[in-house]
């Protein structure tokens, strides 16, 4: 048994060193805690959370900085707080198992587990005295300690139960397999949830899901649904315009509290603002918004300002708190508002919803929502919310969760590279190539057989070896991103290598598709696989889109194959999990239906990037680009395969399934090959 104290001095997450100097006696996740808890037969209390989240400080506030609480969880309990960032795996394992509790999943997680990790209660936040419906903490934690101690047995028999009921194999496919009309069916029938005033699905708290919406998107595009087009648009431009959207410094909030886009929790995560950035270039390509552009634009500048790291790749979050208090560094008074701006004030307050009493607790959130995006006044505005940046930079800002994760800086690398090359921003594509490399040369080990793999989490010199499949997929696609934006054969290498590497190490043999956990991994009461989406896509839908990737531009069959197989084992899943499985649904449609552009020519001469300057600009959802120096560089059984340059020009060749329209060699003809 170890010495009561609080064990997190040593750790390097930012969310587990917020509460080192708790009065809990803290471990993090490891074999010396559970060891401790088998010793002394206490039962674990496991809190997940993350830096960024709100609630997870009200709670810490409420309780584990309280004596009395704390010396109430030293006595009972033995405690262990996780970063979810750091451990998705053990995120994902409870999170499951308090679904099947009946109970809605969030942080902060609270958890209630037999020495051995097996859950047997559970909830999320629980306030010091009953409230929101729910019991005090120090009631949760009497009544389950005289319950650990008067019914053991039946406790133990719980846990095994739920761990049976979380381990339960489905493997039931398709009868007819997945298809394009379903899916083109179940996203027609998502528009009766869709709030046509606020754009988004109806009610509240309102969540962006740039998964959901680029799901819909690509199936617009291709059967015609007008009323799935304009609701993607209208949910997108209602974000943008927004109090979700922070219209002086950039980026984009985690969600909406209001059904009005309004009121955030006010923490900026990076793998949402990977996705939106990803989501509004598509949307830019087919509808040339200047406001989705904008908002494009002053939220790489944001990432650039406020999330680049040392060794140039992205943090991870921004915190929603700031002294304390929620919302403080992002919102205004008019008197601030009068301050700072002056005689342009009036104008200002008039567009952005600056009013006496304030919009949100007697504070202004800056929103377009009333008022709209207007090109002729951008000028003007900017110079206003310049100046307003320059004096919200006196205040005290938000803590930066400053550790780097390897899936979502794929993410946003994949992003960048996109809305680079689409906007014509070759900054942004360095920006993308330099994160990349960092993301090499931190968060890559070598194991016992020579394999270069990656690591989760990377911080103060430290790698976390433990990777998920997430890792791997978001990576995979990031290096295929930048091999469409720069022909540079160094990336298909490496997304060939991670893919290969995420087979071997991930690879359901039994039933297809890949688990969240490595086969070498630490051994957890459950080995998670699974097709939905969280707050960022599901591993599993990443690799169906990076195998189909790899087919279309290799050639390599078991690439295709082992995409079909994922889609296969995980479709029931996908369906049934509808709207929440978006990811896997848009690889499918990848798979199915790619639209392929080959560009034979030197990826250095001025023809070809004006050539891939016009792919990367097309409406075309499914695209997929490949720049090679001849026909016979493409693998046998490629429609384009034998094409040669015309009249020795370089030369674009659009192919749709096993045929090659007419060759182009100029970017106008390209662009309306691809209308």
């Amino acid at each position: 048994m170890s010495e009561p104290r609080n064990h997190l001095g040593d750790e390097t997450s930012p969310y587990l060193l917020q509460h080192r100097d708790n009065p809990v006696h803290w471990w993090p996740w490891g074999e010396a805690a559970l060891a401790e808890a088998k010793a002394t037969n206490r039962p674990i209390l496991l809190s997940i959370g993350y830096s960024a989240c709100h609630w997870c400080h009200v709670m810490a506030h409420e309780s584990f900085e309280n004596e009395a609480v704390a010396a109430q969880m030293n006595r009972d309990y033995v405690n262990i707080k996780v970063d979810r960032e750091e451990r998705p795996d053990l995120d994902a394992i409870y999170q499951k198992a308090l679904s099947l509790m009946g109970e809605h999943g969030g942080w902060p997680l609270t958890m209630f587990l037999s020495p051995d990790g097996r859950p047997f209660w559970g909830g999320t936040y629980f306030p010091p005295k009953p409230a929101y419906g729910r019991p005090s903490f120090t009631d949760v934690l009497t009544q389950l300690a005289r319950i650990w101690r008067d019914d053991t047995n039946d406790i133990a028999a719980q846990g095994a139960a739920l761990v049976d009921a979380m381990a339960k194999d489905e493997r039931e496919q398709l009868t007819d397999g997945l298809s394009i009309k379903l899916i083109g069916e179940l996203s027609a029938g998502l528009l009766e949830y869709m709030d046509t005033e606020a754009g988004g699905l109806k009610g509240a708290p309102k969540f962006p899901m740039p998964f959901l919406y680029d799901l819909l998107w690509r199936v617009s595009q291709k059967n015609g649904n007008a009323a799935l087009r304009a609701a993607v648009l209208k949910t997108l431009q209602a974000i943008c315009l927004g109090g979700i959207y922070d219209h002086v410094g950039g980026g984009f909030a985690r969600y909406s509290t209001d059904a009005q886009w309004l009121a955030p929790h006010f923490e900026k995560m990076l793998y949402d603002n990977a996705q939106l950035v990803d989501l509004l270039t598509l949307l830019w390509r087919d509808t040339g918004s200047e406001l989705f552009a904008t908002r494009v634009a002053e939220t790489v500048e944001w990432l650039d300002r406020e999330m680049m790291t040392k060794d140039k790749a992205f943090a991870s979050a921004l915190d929603a708190d700031s002294e304390g208090v929620e919302g403080k560094f992002y919102v205004w008074t008019e008197a601030e508002i009068d301050h700072l701006l002056g005689a342009d004030a009036p104008a200002f307050k008039a567009a952005y919803d600056v009013t006496p009493g304030g919009n949100w607790d007697g504070h202004a959130i800056l929103s377009l929502s009333r008022t709209g995006f207007r090109v002729e006044d951008e000028e003007h505005f900017a110079h206003c919310r310049d100046v307003l940046l320059q004096g919200r930079e006196l205040r005290t800002r938000p803590g930066c969760d400053d550790k780097v994760l390897t899936d979502w800086n794929g993410l946003m690398i994949a992003a960048l590279a996109r809305a680079g090359a689409a906007f014509k921003k070759p900054d942004w594509v360095q920006r993308a190539e330099r994160a990349f490399a960092a993301v090499i040369e931190n968060a890559t080990w070598h194991d016992d057989q020579g394999r270069a793999r990656l690591g989760h989490a990377w911080r103060a010199g430290r790698l976390q070896r433990t990777a998920m499949l997430d890792d791997y997929a978001n990576m995979a696609n990031a290096a295929l991103a930048l091999f469409e934006t720069t022909a540079d054969p160094n990336y298909l290498a490496r997304a060939r290598g991670w893919v290969d590497l995420a087979t071997a190490l991930y690879w359901d043999e039994d039933a297809g598709g890949y688990f969240f956990t490595a086969s070498d991994a630490e051994t957890l009461i459950l080995r998670t696989k699974t097709a939905n989406d969280a707050a960022s896509p599901s591993g599993n839908g990443a690799m169906v889109q990076a195998l189909a990737r790899l087919f279309y531009i290799t050639g390599a069959r078991d690439d295709r194959t082992r995409a079909g197989a994922t889609v296969a084992a995980l479709s029931v899943e996908a369906l049934r999990g509808f709207p929440h499985a978006c990811t896997l649904l848009s690889g499918f449609l990848l798979l199915e239906e790619a639209v392929q552009v080959v560009i034979v020519g030197h990826a250095d001469s001025n023809e070809t990037k004006a050539l891939l300057a016009a792919a990367h600009s097309a409406a075309e959802p499914g695209l997929i680009v490949t720049v090679i120096e001849d026909g016979a560089g493409l693998p046998a059984g490629h429609p384009a395969q034998g094409k040669a340059k015309v009249n020795g020009r370089v030369t674009a060749y659009v192919c749709r399934g096993p045929v090659c329209e007419a060759p182009v060699t100029n970017a106008a003809d390209l662009t309306a090959a691809l209308v």
